[in-house]
C-alpha cells in the first residue's frame, strides 16, 4: 500500500526537523568546546590554574558551610577520584581546609579559607568578563530565549528524553 501525499509530506517534514536538530547539536558542541577551550587557555596562561580547579572552587564558593568530597563530586558530576587530587593541592596552597564532621570520623567537610574565598571571588569576576566577551554577540533577549530553550531541553532529558 502506498502512502498518501499528507503522509509523505509529514515524513519529509519529520526528517528535515531531525536533520535540523542534529545540526543544532553539532553547533552546540562546537561552540561549547570553543568557549571552554578559550576559558582553559585564559585560566592556564593568566592564572596558572585549570578549569577543573576553578569548578571545585566555584562549587565551594556556592556552599560557604562546606561540602563533603561526595558533595563536590555530585555538584560537578565527576568521580571522587577526580576531586581528591584537586582538593589536596588546594589544601596545600591554603585555599581550602578540611574539617572533620561530628559523628563520622571518616567524613570531612571541605571549605574555602578566607584567602581562598577572596582569590576565587577575584578570579570569578575575571571569568565572568571572559564569558561576557566570548558571548558578546548575544543580546539580552536572545540570551533569555536560549536559556529558556536549553532549560526545556535539559528538563526533557532529565525526564527520560523520550517523546
Amino acid at each position: 500500500m502506498s502512502r498518501g501525499a499528507p503522509e509523505v509530506a509529514a515524513a519529509a517534514q519529520s526528517t528535515a526537523l531531525s536533520k535540523a536538530r542534529l545540526r543544532l547539536w553539532l553547533r552546540l558542541l562546537k561552540v561549547s568546546r570553543a568557549v571552554e577551550g578559550r576559558l582553559r587557555e585564559r585560566l592556564r596562561d593568566g592564572h596558572a590554574t585549570t578549569l577543573p580547579r576553578f569548578d571545585v572552587l566555584a562549587a565551594l564558593f556556592r556552599a560557604p558551610e562546606g561540602l563533603t568530597m561526595g558533595g563536590i563530586s555530585a555538584a560537578l558530576r565527576v568521580s571522587n577520584g577526580n576531586v581528591t587530587g584537586i582538593v589536596d593541592r588546594l589544601e596545600q596552597e591554603g585555599q581550602v581546609s578540611r574539617i572533620a564532621m561530628a559523628g563520622d570520623r571518616r567524613a570531612t567537610l571541605v571549605r574555602l579559607t578566607p584567602a581562598g574565598r577572596d582569590q576565587f571571588a577575584a578570579l570569578a569576576a575575571e571569568h565572568e568578563g571572559w564569558v561576557d566577551d566570548l558571548l558578546g554577540g548575544v543580546d539580552a533577549e536572545a540570551a533569555a530565549g536560549l536559556i529558556a530553550t536549553l532549560e526545556a531541553i535539559a528538563a526533557r532529558i532529565e525526564k527520560g528524553g523520550r517523546r
